[in-house]
Parts: structure tokens; sequence; C-alpha cells
């Protein structure tokens, strides 16, 4: 039945005469945008999609600015950049395309496995400065974050510190990868990244948001919604381009797409 969908797909698109598209914006975002792409040119030899990372507000500077076709977001679009959009006359549409979990890392070596909201609050607040004082070793805690550009800096910063401020000696990462990096090097090290990222250069670790149930951050556990810090991921474009981005918006939305998703490390919009 799936080859079947992808054959009417592709045949329905073949003969349109698709102009080059391009998607900017959040790096978590990015795996799904480029691996849906590349399927959708492979169904869609006319088609020419670029991808490229930078941040959720990047991407929606650029599409602002007219400098991509899609942005991509894993937060909601700000008041300031909606009042931008309306004093330039533009329209922005928002699609959301799948959930995300948002993973908190440490050291592989870190023989802590469990944090609560409150305890993350306070290490990313800079209030737990030490991993002794939550079960661990005599260690420096050394905290890695996102710039403020990244909408993942933006959903921690609200779902986890509840919207008060990081610590002002937290270390500003410019992309997930470098948080990887980061945290795998640094035995006292704590970063988060999104689910997709994860690997065994780094430790997930369980968490609970009322002090009594621990979940760890797998897909499973994100749909079932255990895992509590799951957010939205977004496609935004200008209506006045719809018609440019409506076939590859339609793919992604698509059986074949959201399964593409899923086999990525990402929640199915139809599963959450």
């Amino acid at each position: 039945m799936k080859h079947l969908f992808l054959t009417i797909f592709a045949l329905a698109f073949a003969a349109t005469d698709i102009q080059a598209q391009r998607i900017k914006g959040s790096d978590t975002v990015l795996p799904i945008a480029q691996q849906t792409a590349e399927r959708f040119m492979t169904l869609n030899p006319n088609a020419r999609v670029t991808v490229t990372g930078g941040g959720s507000g990047v991407g929606i500077s650029a599409l602002l600015d007219e400098t991509t076709d899609i942005a991509m977001a894993s937060r909601g679009i700000k008041f300031s950049e909606k009042m931008k959009a309306k004093a330039a006359g533009e329209e922005l549409e928002e699609i959301p395309v799948a959930y995300d979990a948002l993973a908190v890392v440490v050291h592989p070596s870190n023989p802590v496995k469990q944090l609560t909201r409150r305890q993350l609050e306070d290490i990313f607040r800079g209030k737990i400065t030490n991993w002794k004082q939550v079960g661990g070793d005599d260690r420096k805690i050394v905290v890695y974050s996102r710039e403020t550009s990244s909408g993942t800096y933006e959903f921690f910063k609200e779902s986890v510190l509840k919207n008060k401020n990081y610590m002002s000696s937290s270390l500003s990462m410019p992309a997930t990868g470098a948080i990887i990096q980061s945290v795998s090097q640094t035995r006292g090290a704590i970063g988060y990244v999104g689910l997709a990222y994860v690997s065994p250069r780094i430790k997930t670790l369980a968490v609970s948001y009322d002090d009594k149930h621990f979940a760890a951050p797998t897909l499973e556990n994100a749909i079932n919604k255990t895992y509590p810090i799951v957010r939205p991921l977004y496609y935004y474009y200008n209506k006045k381009n719809a018609g440019l981005v409506d076939p590859l918006l339609q793919f992604v939305l698509s059986p074949a797409g959201q399964e593409i998703i899923k086999k990525s490390g990402y929640i199915p919009i139809n599963e959450e």
C-alpha cells in the first residue's frame, strides 16, 4: 500500500515544473528536513531543495528577509517576529510537522541517572553547582546551553526553567553537535539535545516533573507522554509562496513523510 502511495505521489508531481526551494533554521529540525527533502527529490527529479541550519531565529529572520522559502523552528513564532511580518505586509503560515523529545545529557562516566525538573532548574540557574548535591561525584557542574537564537534554548527555558534566566556562566554552543562534543569531552558537563541526536558519546538522564515518576527520553516514552520534555516542531512559510512550497509540505505531512520522521527518532504529528 505504501509503495502504491509513493507511486501515485510521484506521478502526481512528476510533470510539475517545481522551482528550487530553500529551507533554513532549527538544527533540531535539520535531520527531518534533510531526509524528507532527499526523498522528495528522488520522487520528483525536477525538484531542487537546499537545507541549512543556524537556529530557529535565524530561519525566521531569513524568511522575513525573503532569503529562504521555509523556516524550520523548534519553537513558536515570537510576537516581535509576527509584528515584523505584519509591518512588511506579509502573512506567515505555521505548519506543525513533528514533535521532539528534548534529552538532558551528561558525560557517560557520570553516575547520576535521573533528575527532577526543579533540580534541573537549579543546575541551569547556578543554584546547584556540584554533582554531589544531586547524588553524584564531588565534581563541579559545567553547564552547556544553546545560543539565544536557538528555539531549543527558548523551549528549555520555558519548560524546564519556567521562564527564569539561565546562569550567566553557562557556556553557549552554536549548534547541537557542539553540545554533544563538549559534553562527551567534559566529565562534569550537562546539556540538552533533541532526541534524534542522542549517541553513545553521551548519557541521557531520566526526568520527572512531579518528583515521583521518572521517565527516560525515548521515542516510546515521548509518544505515550510519560516523558515530560516534548515540544512541537514547525515549518513556517510566506502565504504568497504557498504554490511553491505546498508539494513539499504535502509530502512531509503524508504517511510516507511521517514514516521518515519516525524512523529518524522524532514523533509523527498523528501520534502525539
